[in-house]
């Protein structure tokens, strides 16, 4: 993902890797791990002995899905939302297979920066399977946002959340462009992209775009969620690690950047971006849901260790708990990116991970 962090990004992008201890899977190179790209996503389903169990290969050549059909031999993320008719729509971020590398970029797969699947899945305690993915003229899995995948311009278009508002699907994507050290990435700006069509096609919204500065610089990587007629914005500064802030907006004005609130610890503050303060500490990728069983809000990412953690909450601004550890890094050093399942599943709480090592996305079940 974007994320891939530096892990897998670091690889695409060709920057030199090092394979270093377990706890720091942002930095290994899969075209070291893995130098035949068909090899991804072979290696089973880990086996936990913690809370969290992984119960389904979502992507990879021993998935289900086939995701070798449309050339998805490696990818990252899995940002599950509903698109407002009862059918989930799944972005993944950097996904590799075969093709014409990007040498420029250092890269000896071919890439994509971002694609979309769709699923009518509503018991994932069966498998997620997809129904259709958005594909190009030759059948692959089709890049919705492109980018040059040249370094210090943008070398790729990561998505970061995804939800459907005014019958329209909404993706943020963060615009990265150079990947620095483990787990560090500096980005251009974040922004939206939208589709009328159920994904098919997108359009760049310009004029919804954060640039890396200032107080929007806590917006470039998102997660979002619904609530009581507004969207909720979750934002951090890009790469892991970092605080997390919130902003809100009323769901008909989710491309007006001055319509929207920022939680600033005691109250929200409209169109002052820099008045935002921060709800939580020490977080990856982000993914926010409310939860019918605990009756609260939970938010799930990778803590400072890589750990994949969750915290609760009575309100989406918060106060958040302490994280609770679901995965713990020393039994899965290398996951990352954890997203919620958008559907109510009772007392089993079920996310989509990467796992680095195969660079391919797993979904997981935690007993809530």
């Amino acid at each position: 993902m974007y994320k891939t962090g530096s892990i897998l990004l670091s690889a695409l992008t060709g920057a030199t890797a090092l394979l270093v201890s377990a706890a720091t899977p942002a930095v290994a190179n899969p075209n070291a791990i893995n130098p035949i790209p068909v090899l991804n996503g072979t290696h089973g389903l880990p086996v936990l002995h913690g809370r969290t169990q992984a119960v389904f290969q979502v992507t990879g050549m021993a998935s289900p899905n086939n995701t070798h059909n449309y050339n998805v031999l490696g990818t990252d993320l899995g940002i599950m939302w509903d698109n407002g008719h009862g059918e989930m729509l799944t972005a993944f971020g950097d996904t590799a297979g075969l093709g014409f590398p990007n040498l420029l970029a250092g890269s000896t797969w071919a890439w994509r920066s971002n694609i979309l699947v769709r699923s009518h899945s509503k018991n994932p305690a069966e498998g997620i399977y997809f129904d259709s993915v958005v594909r190009d003229v030759i059948g692959q899995a089709r890049e919705l946002i492109p980018s040059p995948k040249v370094p210090f311009l943008e070398i790729s278009r990561i998505p970061t959340a995804g939800i459907s508002a005014n019958g329209v699907q909404y993706m943020s994507l963060m615009s990265v462009k150079t990947w620095d050290a483990p787990g560090e990435w500096s980005t251009n700006h974040s922004g939206l992209a939208a589709s009328s069509d159920n994904g098919e096609t997108w359009t760049d919204l310009a004029h919804t775009r954060r640039p890396d500065e200032g107080g929007n610089a806590n917006f470039q990587m998102n997660a979002f969620l619904k609530d009581g007629g507004f969207v909720y914005e979750y934002g951090t500064r890009s790469g892991r690690g970092n605080d997390a802030f919130v902003a809100r907006v009323p769901e008909g004005q989710i491309e007006d950047l001055a319509a929207y609130e920022y939680w600033d610890g005691g109250g929200w503050r409209v169109g002052d971006v820099n008045a935002a303060a921060p709800i939580m500490s020490g977080v990856g990728e982000l993914s926010v849901m409310y939860n019918e069983h605990l009756g609260q809000f939970v938010s799930l990412t990778t803590d400072p260790f890589n750990s994949v953690v969750m915290r609760r909450a009575s309100s989406p601004a918060g106060p958040w708990s302490a994280p609770e550890v679901l995965i713990d890094a020393r039994e899965l050093p290398t996951a990352y990116a954890p997203s919620i399942f958008p559907y109510q599943t009772g007392s089993d709480l079920y996310f989509m991970t990467t796992i680095h090592t195969q660079y391919n996305v797993v979904l997981m079940r935690t007993r809530l």
